[in-house]
């Protein structure tokens, strides 16, 4: 019986699948068209893209697609070849793309030439003692970094209202960043959201902005990617770095290794609901961006619809930040940050080894988003690095259902470091 249970979810999900395959090559002549109409310079999708750079990831380029495999874009892309792409005389100018959101937020990268991070800062002053000013009381700075489809909402609305003016004369800055194409940040159309890229929007919105010469790094998910990368960047700079779920899938192989994080962080399922959508807004590229048309293009009328069916003022932040972004900076970051940058977690986590920063990894035993094995494997690999395994929590409530104890978490690994 339970073969043929399996057997029968085996054949519905490949069908529902295939329909997917159909509709992404369907959409894909689609949005080529439409691009056509509607940009003065159209952005390549990567359905017949090569590999030009080791900074992008396989994962943009081999996913499989039996209808594309069978030529029939071929026929699709003859019609639109057809059509002369649009000449307004702004060709030099750099323009929001036609499905993506036109508001203030997510147009604020074409208005200014000096674009930085949106940076939530919070301070803690130094206080005088009943003799007089500290003398010796030193400044630390701590940057967080948050996960994917996130914002700096995720520490500020968390740990933020518990963290307090540590003890032993020091001084604390904490940093929330928006990452590049995220919550309040820009969300260029010309930038690939490699690692590389976030690395230098924090360098410049952050350690160059605030002349930072020392810090510790906490990030979450996908930030923890960035964490590395900026940390091996700037090992002098960095007191510690605390990685909470980090999805770490380093193999000796490097196309492996992306594959491997795509399969595990966005395998191809119809169960549960959150794993389905993951999947479809993961492995099609065009389907993914009908929906970020639909949702993402729209998040300020969708914000209006909940409030007033909810009767609330104010939204948590966690809907709100699942539409601010666009799909291009989504998707990049999704296969340059998270599968594509598993392949430079190894260098990284040595370089810092070898200049003895310490390490931290917290992770959740029933987190089903990056699973437990990642941060196994980690430490099998770097024993250097200090684990904690926390139980009975997952992907989320590993901060947000025990914020006092994370936070004395974090004041522990930073007056250790």
């Amino acid at each position: 019986m339970e073969k043929k249970v399996k057997a029968l979810l085996d054949t519905i999900s490949f069908l529902v699948f295939l329909f997917f395959d159909f509709v992404d090559v369907v959409l894909c002549v689609a949005y080529e068209l439409l691009d056509k109409l509607f940009e003065a310079k159209p952005f390549p999708c990567y359905c017949g893209k090569k590999l030009e750079t080791k900074e992008l990831s396989e994962t943009l380029f081999w996913r499989k697609n039996v209808f594309r495999e069978m030529g029939f874009l071929s026929f699709g892309r003859k019609i639109c070849e057809a059509v002369k792409k649009r000449d307004d005389g702004n060709r030099g100018e750099v323009v929001n793309r036609w499905s993506d959101c036109g508001c203030d937020s997510c147009v604020s990268w074409m208005k200014k030439s000096n674009q930085k991070l949106h940076v939530v800062v919070k301070e803690f002053p130094q206080v005088n003692s009943e003799d007089g000013p500290r003398e010796e009381a030193t400044t630390e700075n701590v940057i967080f970094l948050h996960g994917f489809l996130s914002s700096s909402s995720y520490w500020t609305r968390s740990v933020f209202k518990y963290l307090s003016e540590p003890l032993n004369h020091q001084i604390y800055r904490y940093f929330a960043v928006d990452l590049l194409g995220f919550g309040k940040s820009p969300k260029p159309n010309d930038c690939l959201y490699t690692l590389n890229d976030h690395v230098e929007m924090i360098h410049k919105s952050v350690i160059s902005a605030y002349e930072l010469s020392s810090f510790h790094l906490v990030a979450h998910s996908m930030g923890c990617n960035i964490a590395l990368a900026l940390a091996a960047k700037y090992p002098k700079f960095v007191k510690s770095v605390t990685l909470v779920a980090p999805p770490y899938f380093s193999d000796s192989n490097d196309e492996t290794s992306s594959s491997m994080a795509l399969n595990t962080v966005a395998r191809k399922t119809l169960w549960p609901p959150l794993a389905f959508g993951k999947s479809v807004m993961t492995w099609y590229e065009h389907v993914g961006r009908f929906f970020c048309f639909l949702i993402c293009k729209n998040h300020t009328t969708w914000e209006r619809i909940f409030k007033l069916f909810t009767q609330t003022r104010e939204l948590n932040f966690m809907v709100v930040d699942l539409t601010r972004h666009t799909h291009h900076s989504a998707w990049h970051s999704m296969h340059n940050v998270i599968c594509g940058g598993s392949k430079f977690m190894d260098d990284y986590v040595g370089i810092l080894i070898n200049a003895k920063v310490k390490v931290w990894v917290i992770h959740g035993d029933q987190d089903l988003t990056v699973p437990l094995d990642c941060s196994n494997n980690l430490k099998m690999k770097f024993p250097q690095l200090k684990l904690i395994i926390v139980q009975n929590v997952d992907h989320g409530t590993v901060i947000f259902h025990r914020k006092r104890d994370f936070v004395k978490s974090l004041q522990h690994i930073w007056a250790t470091s």
